[in-house]
């Protein structure tokens, strides 16, 4: 029976932490900010249903990998510990623990200082006195929704940036079809092959991508 039972404690604990792997990777990761610029760019174009939800998903999930494997490579070092036996509680909290560091080292490089100091200072007013009191910038409950909301303003600014020429596409073929007396044209029609010729002609999808791993260097 003594054997038996660190086995069901390991098994335990790592199936929660695989149920846990899909939120870690959407809320800690660049996945945020890369999936958003993927739907962002593909309304800017028009092709409501080109490329597939499941093709950008998997861009971004690629992408991802990239960017945040120095993190992981990171994370199993931690867990290489010849003590660590993994057979009890203890243990896999040591490991949580030690997780823990390269985790929160990656989200305050890429959390504005300003969400955080706003988080910390709700837990004030949202959390217990006795929680908030041990509770400082560092802390994953902090540094989770600070990192979510930093990644989601940078995505929404270079979606912006996006749109731009592919709204100027879109007023000059409206112009156009105006002027022409071809009102009743839906300027979309004219202007999906323009936007497409455009982003195709600049490389735009190289462009992006390049653009999207460099911003972590």
């Amino acid at each position: 029976m003594n054997n038996v039972q660190p086995n069901i404690v390991s098994l335990l604990v790592v199936v929660s932490a695989l149920g846990l792997v899909t939120f870690a990777i959407i809320t800690a990761t660049s996945f945020i900010k890369i999936s958003v610029v993927m739907f962002l760019l593909r309304n800017a174009l028009g092709i409501q249903q080109t490329p597939p939800n499941i093709v950008l998903y998997s861009i971004a999930l690629v992408l991802t990998v990239f960017i945040s494997t120095p993190v992981m490579k990171e994370i199993y070092k931690q867990t290489q510990d010849p003590a660590l036996s993994f057979n009890t509680i203890d243990d896999w909290a040591e490991v949580g623990q030690r997780v823990k560091v390269p985790i929160r080292t990656y989200l305050q490089r890429f959390t504005r200082p300003a969400e955080r100091d706003f988080f910390l200072a709700a837990t004030r007013r949202v959390w217990p006195k006795e929680i908030h009191e041990t509770t400082t910038s560092g802390d994953l409950g902090v540094l989770l929704p600070a990192f979510m909301i930093s990644e989601l303003r940078r995505a929404f600014e270079i979606g912006f940036l996006i749109y731009l020429p592919f709204i100027a596409v879109d007023l000059i073929v409206s112009g156009i079809l105006m002027a022409l007396g071809m009102s009743m044209v839906p300027p979309t029609t004219i202007a999906v092959p323009f936007k497409l010729f455009l982003f195709v002609g600049i490389e735009g999808w190289s462009t992006l991508f390049h653009g999207l791993v460099l911003s972590y260097a």
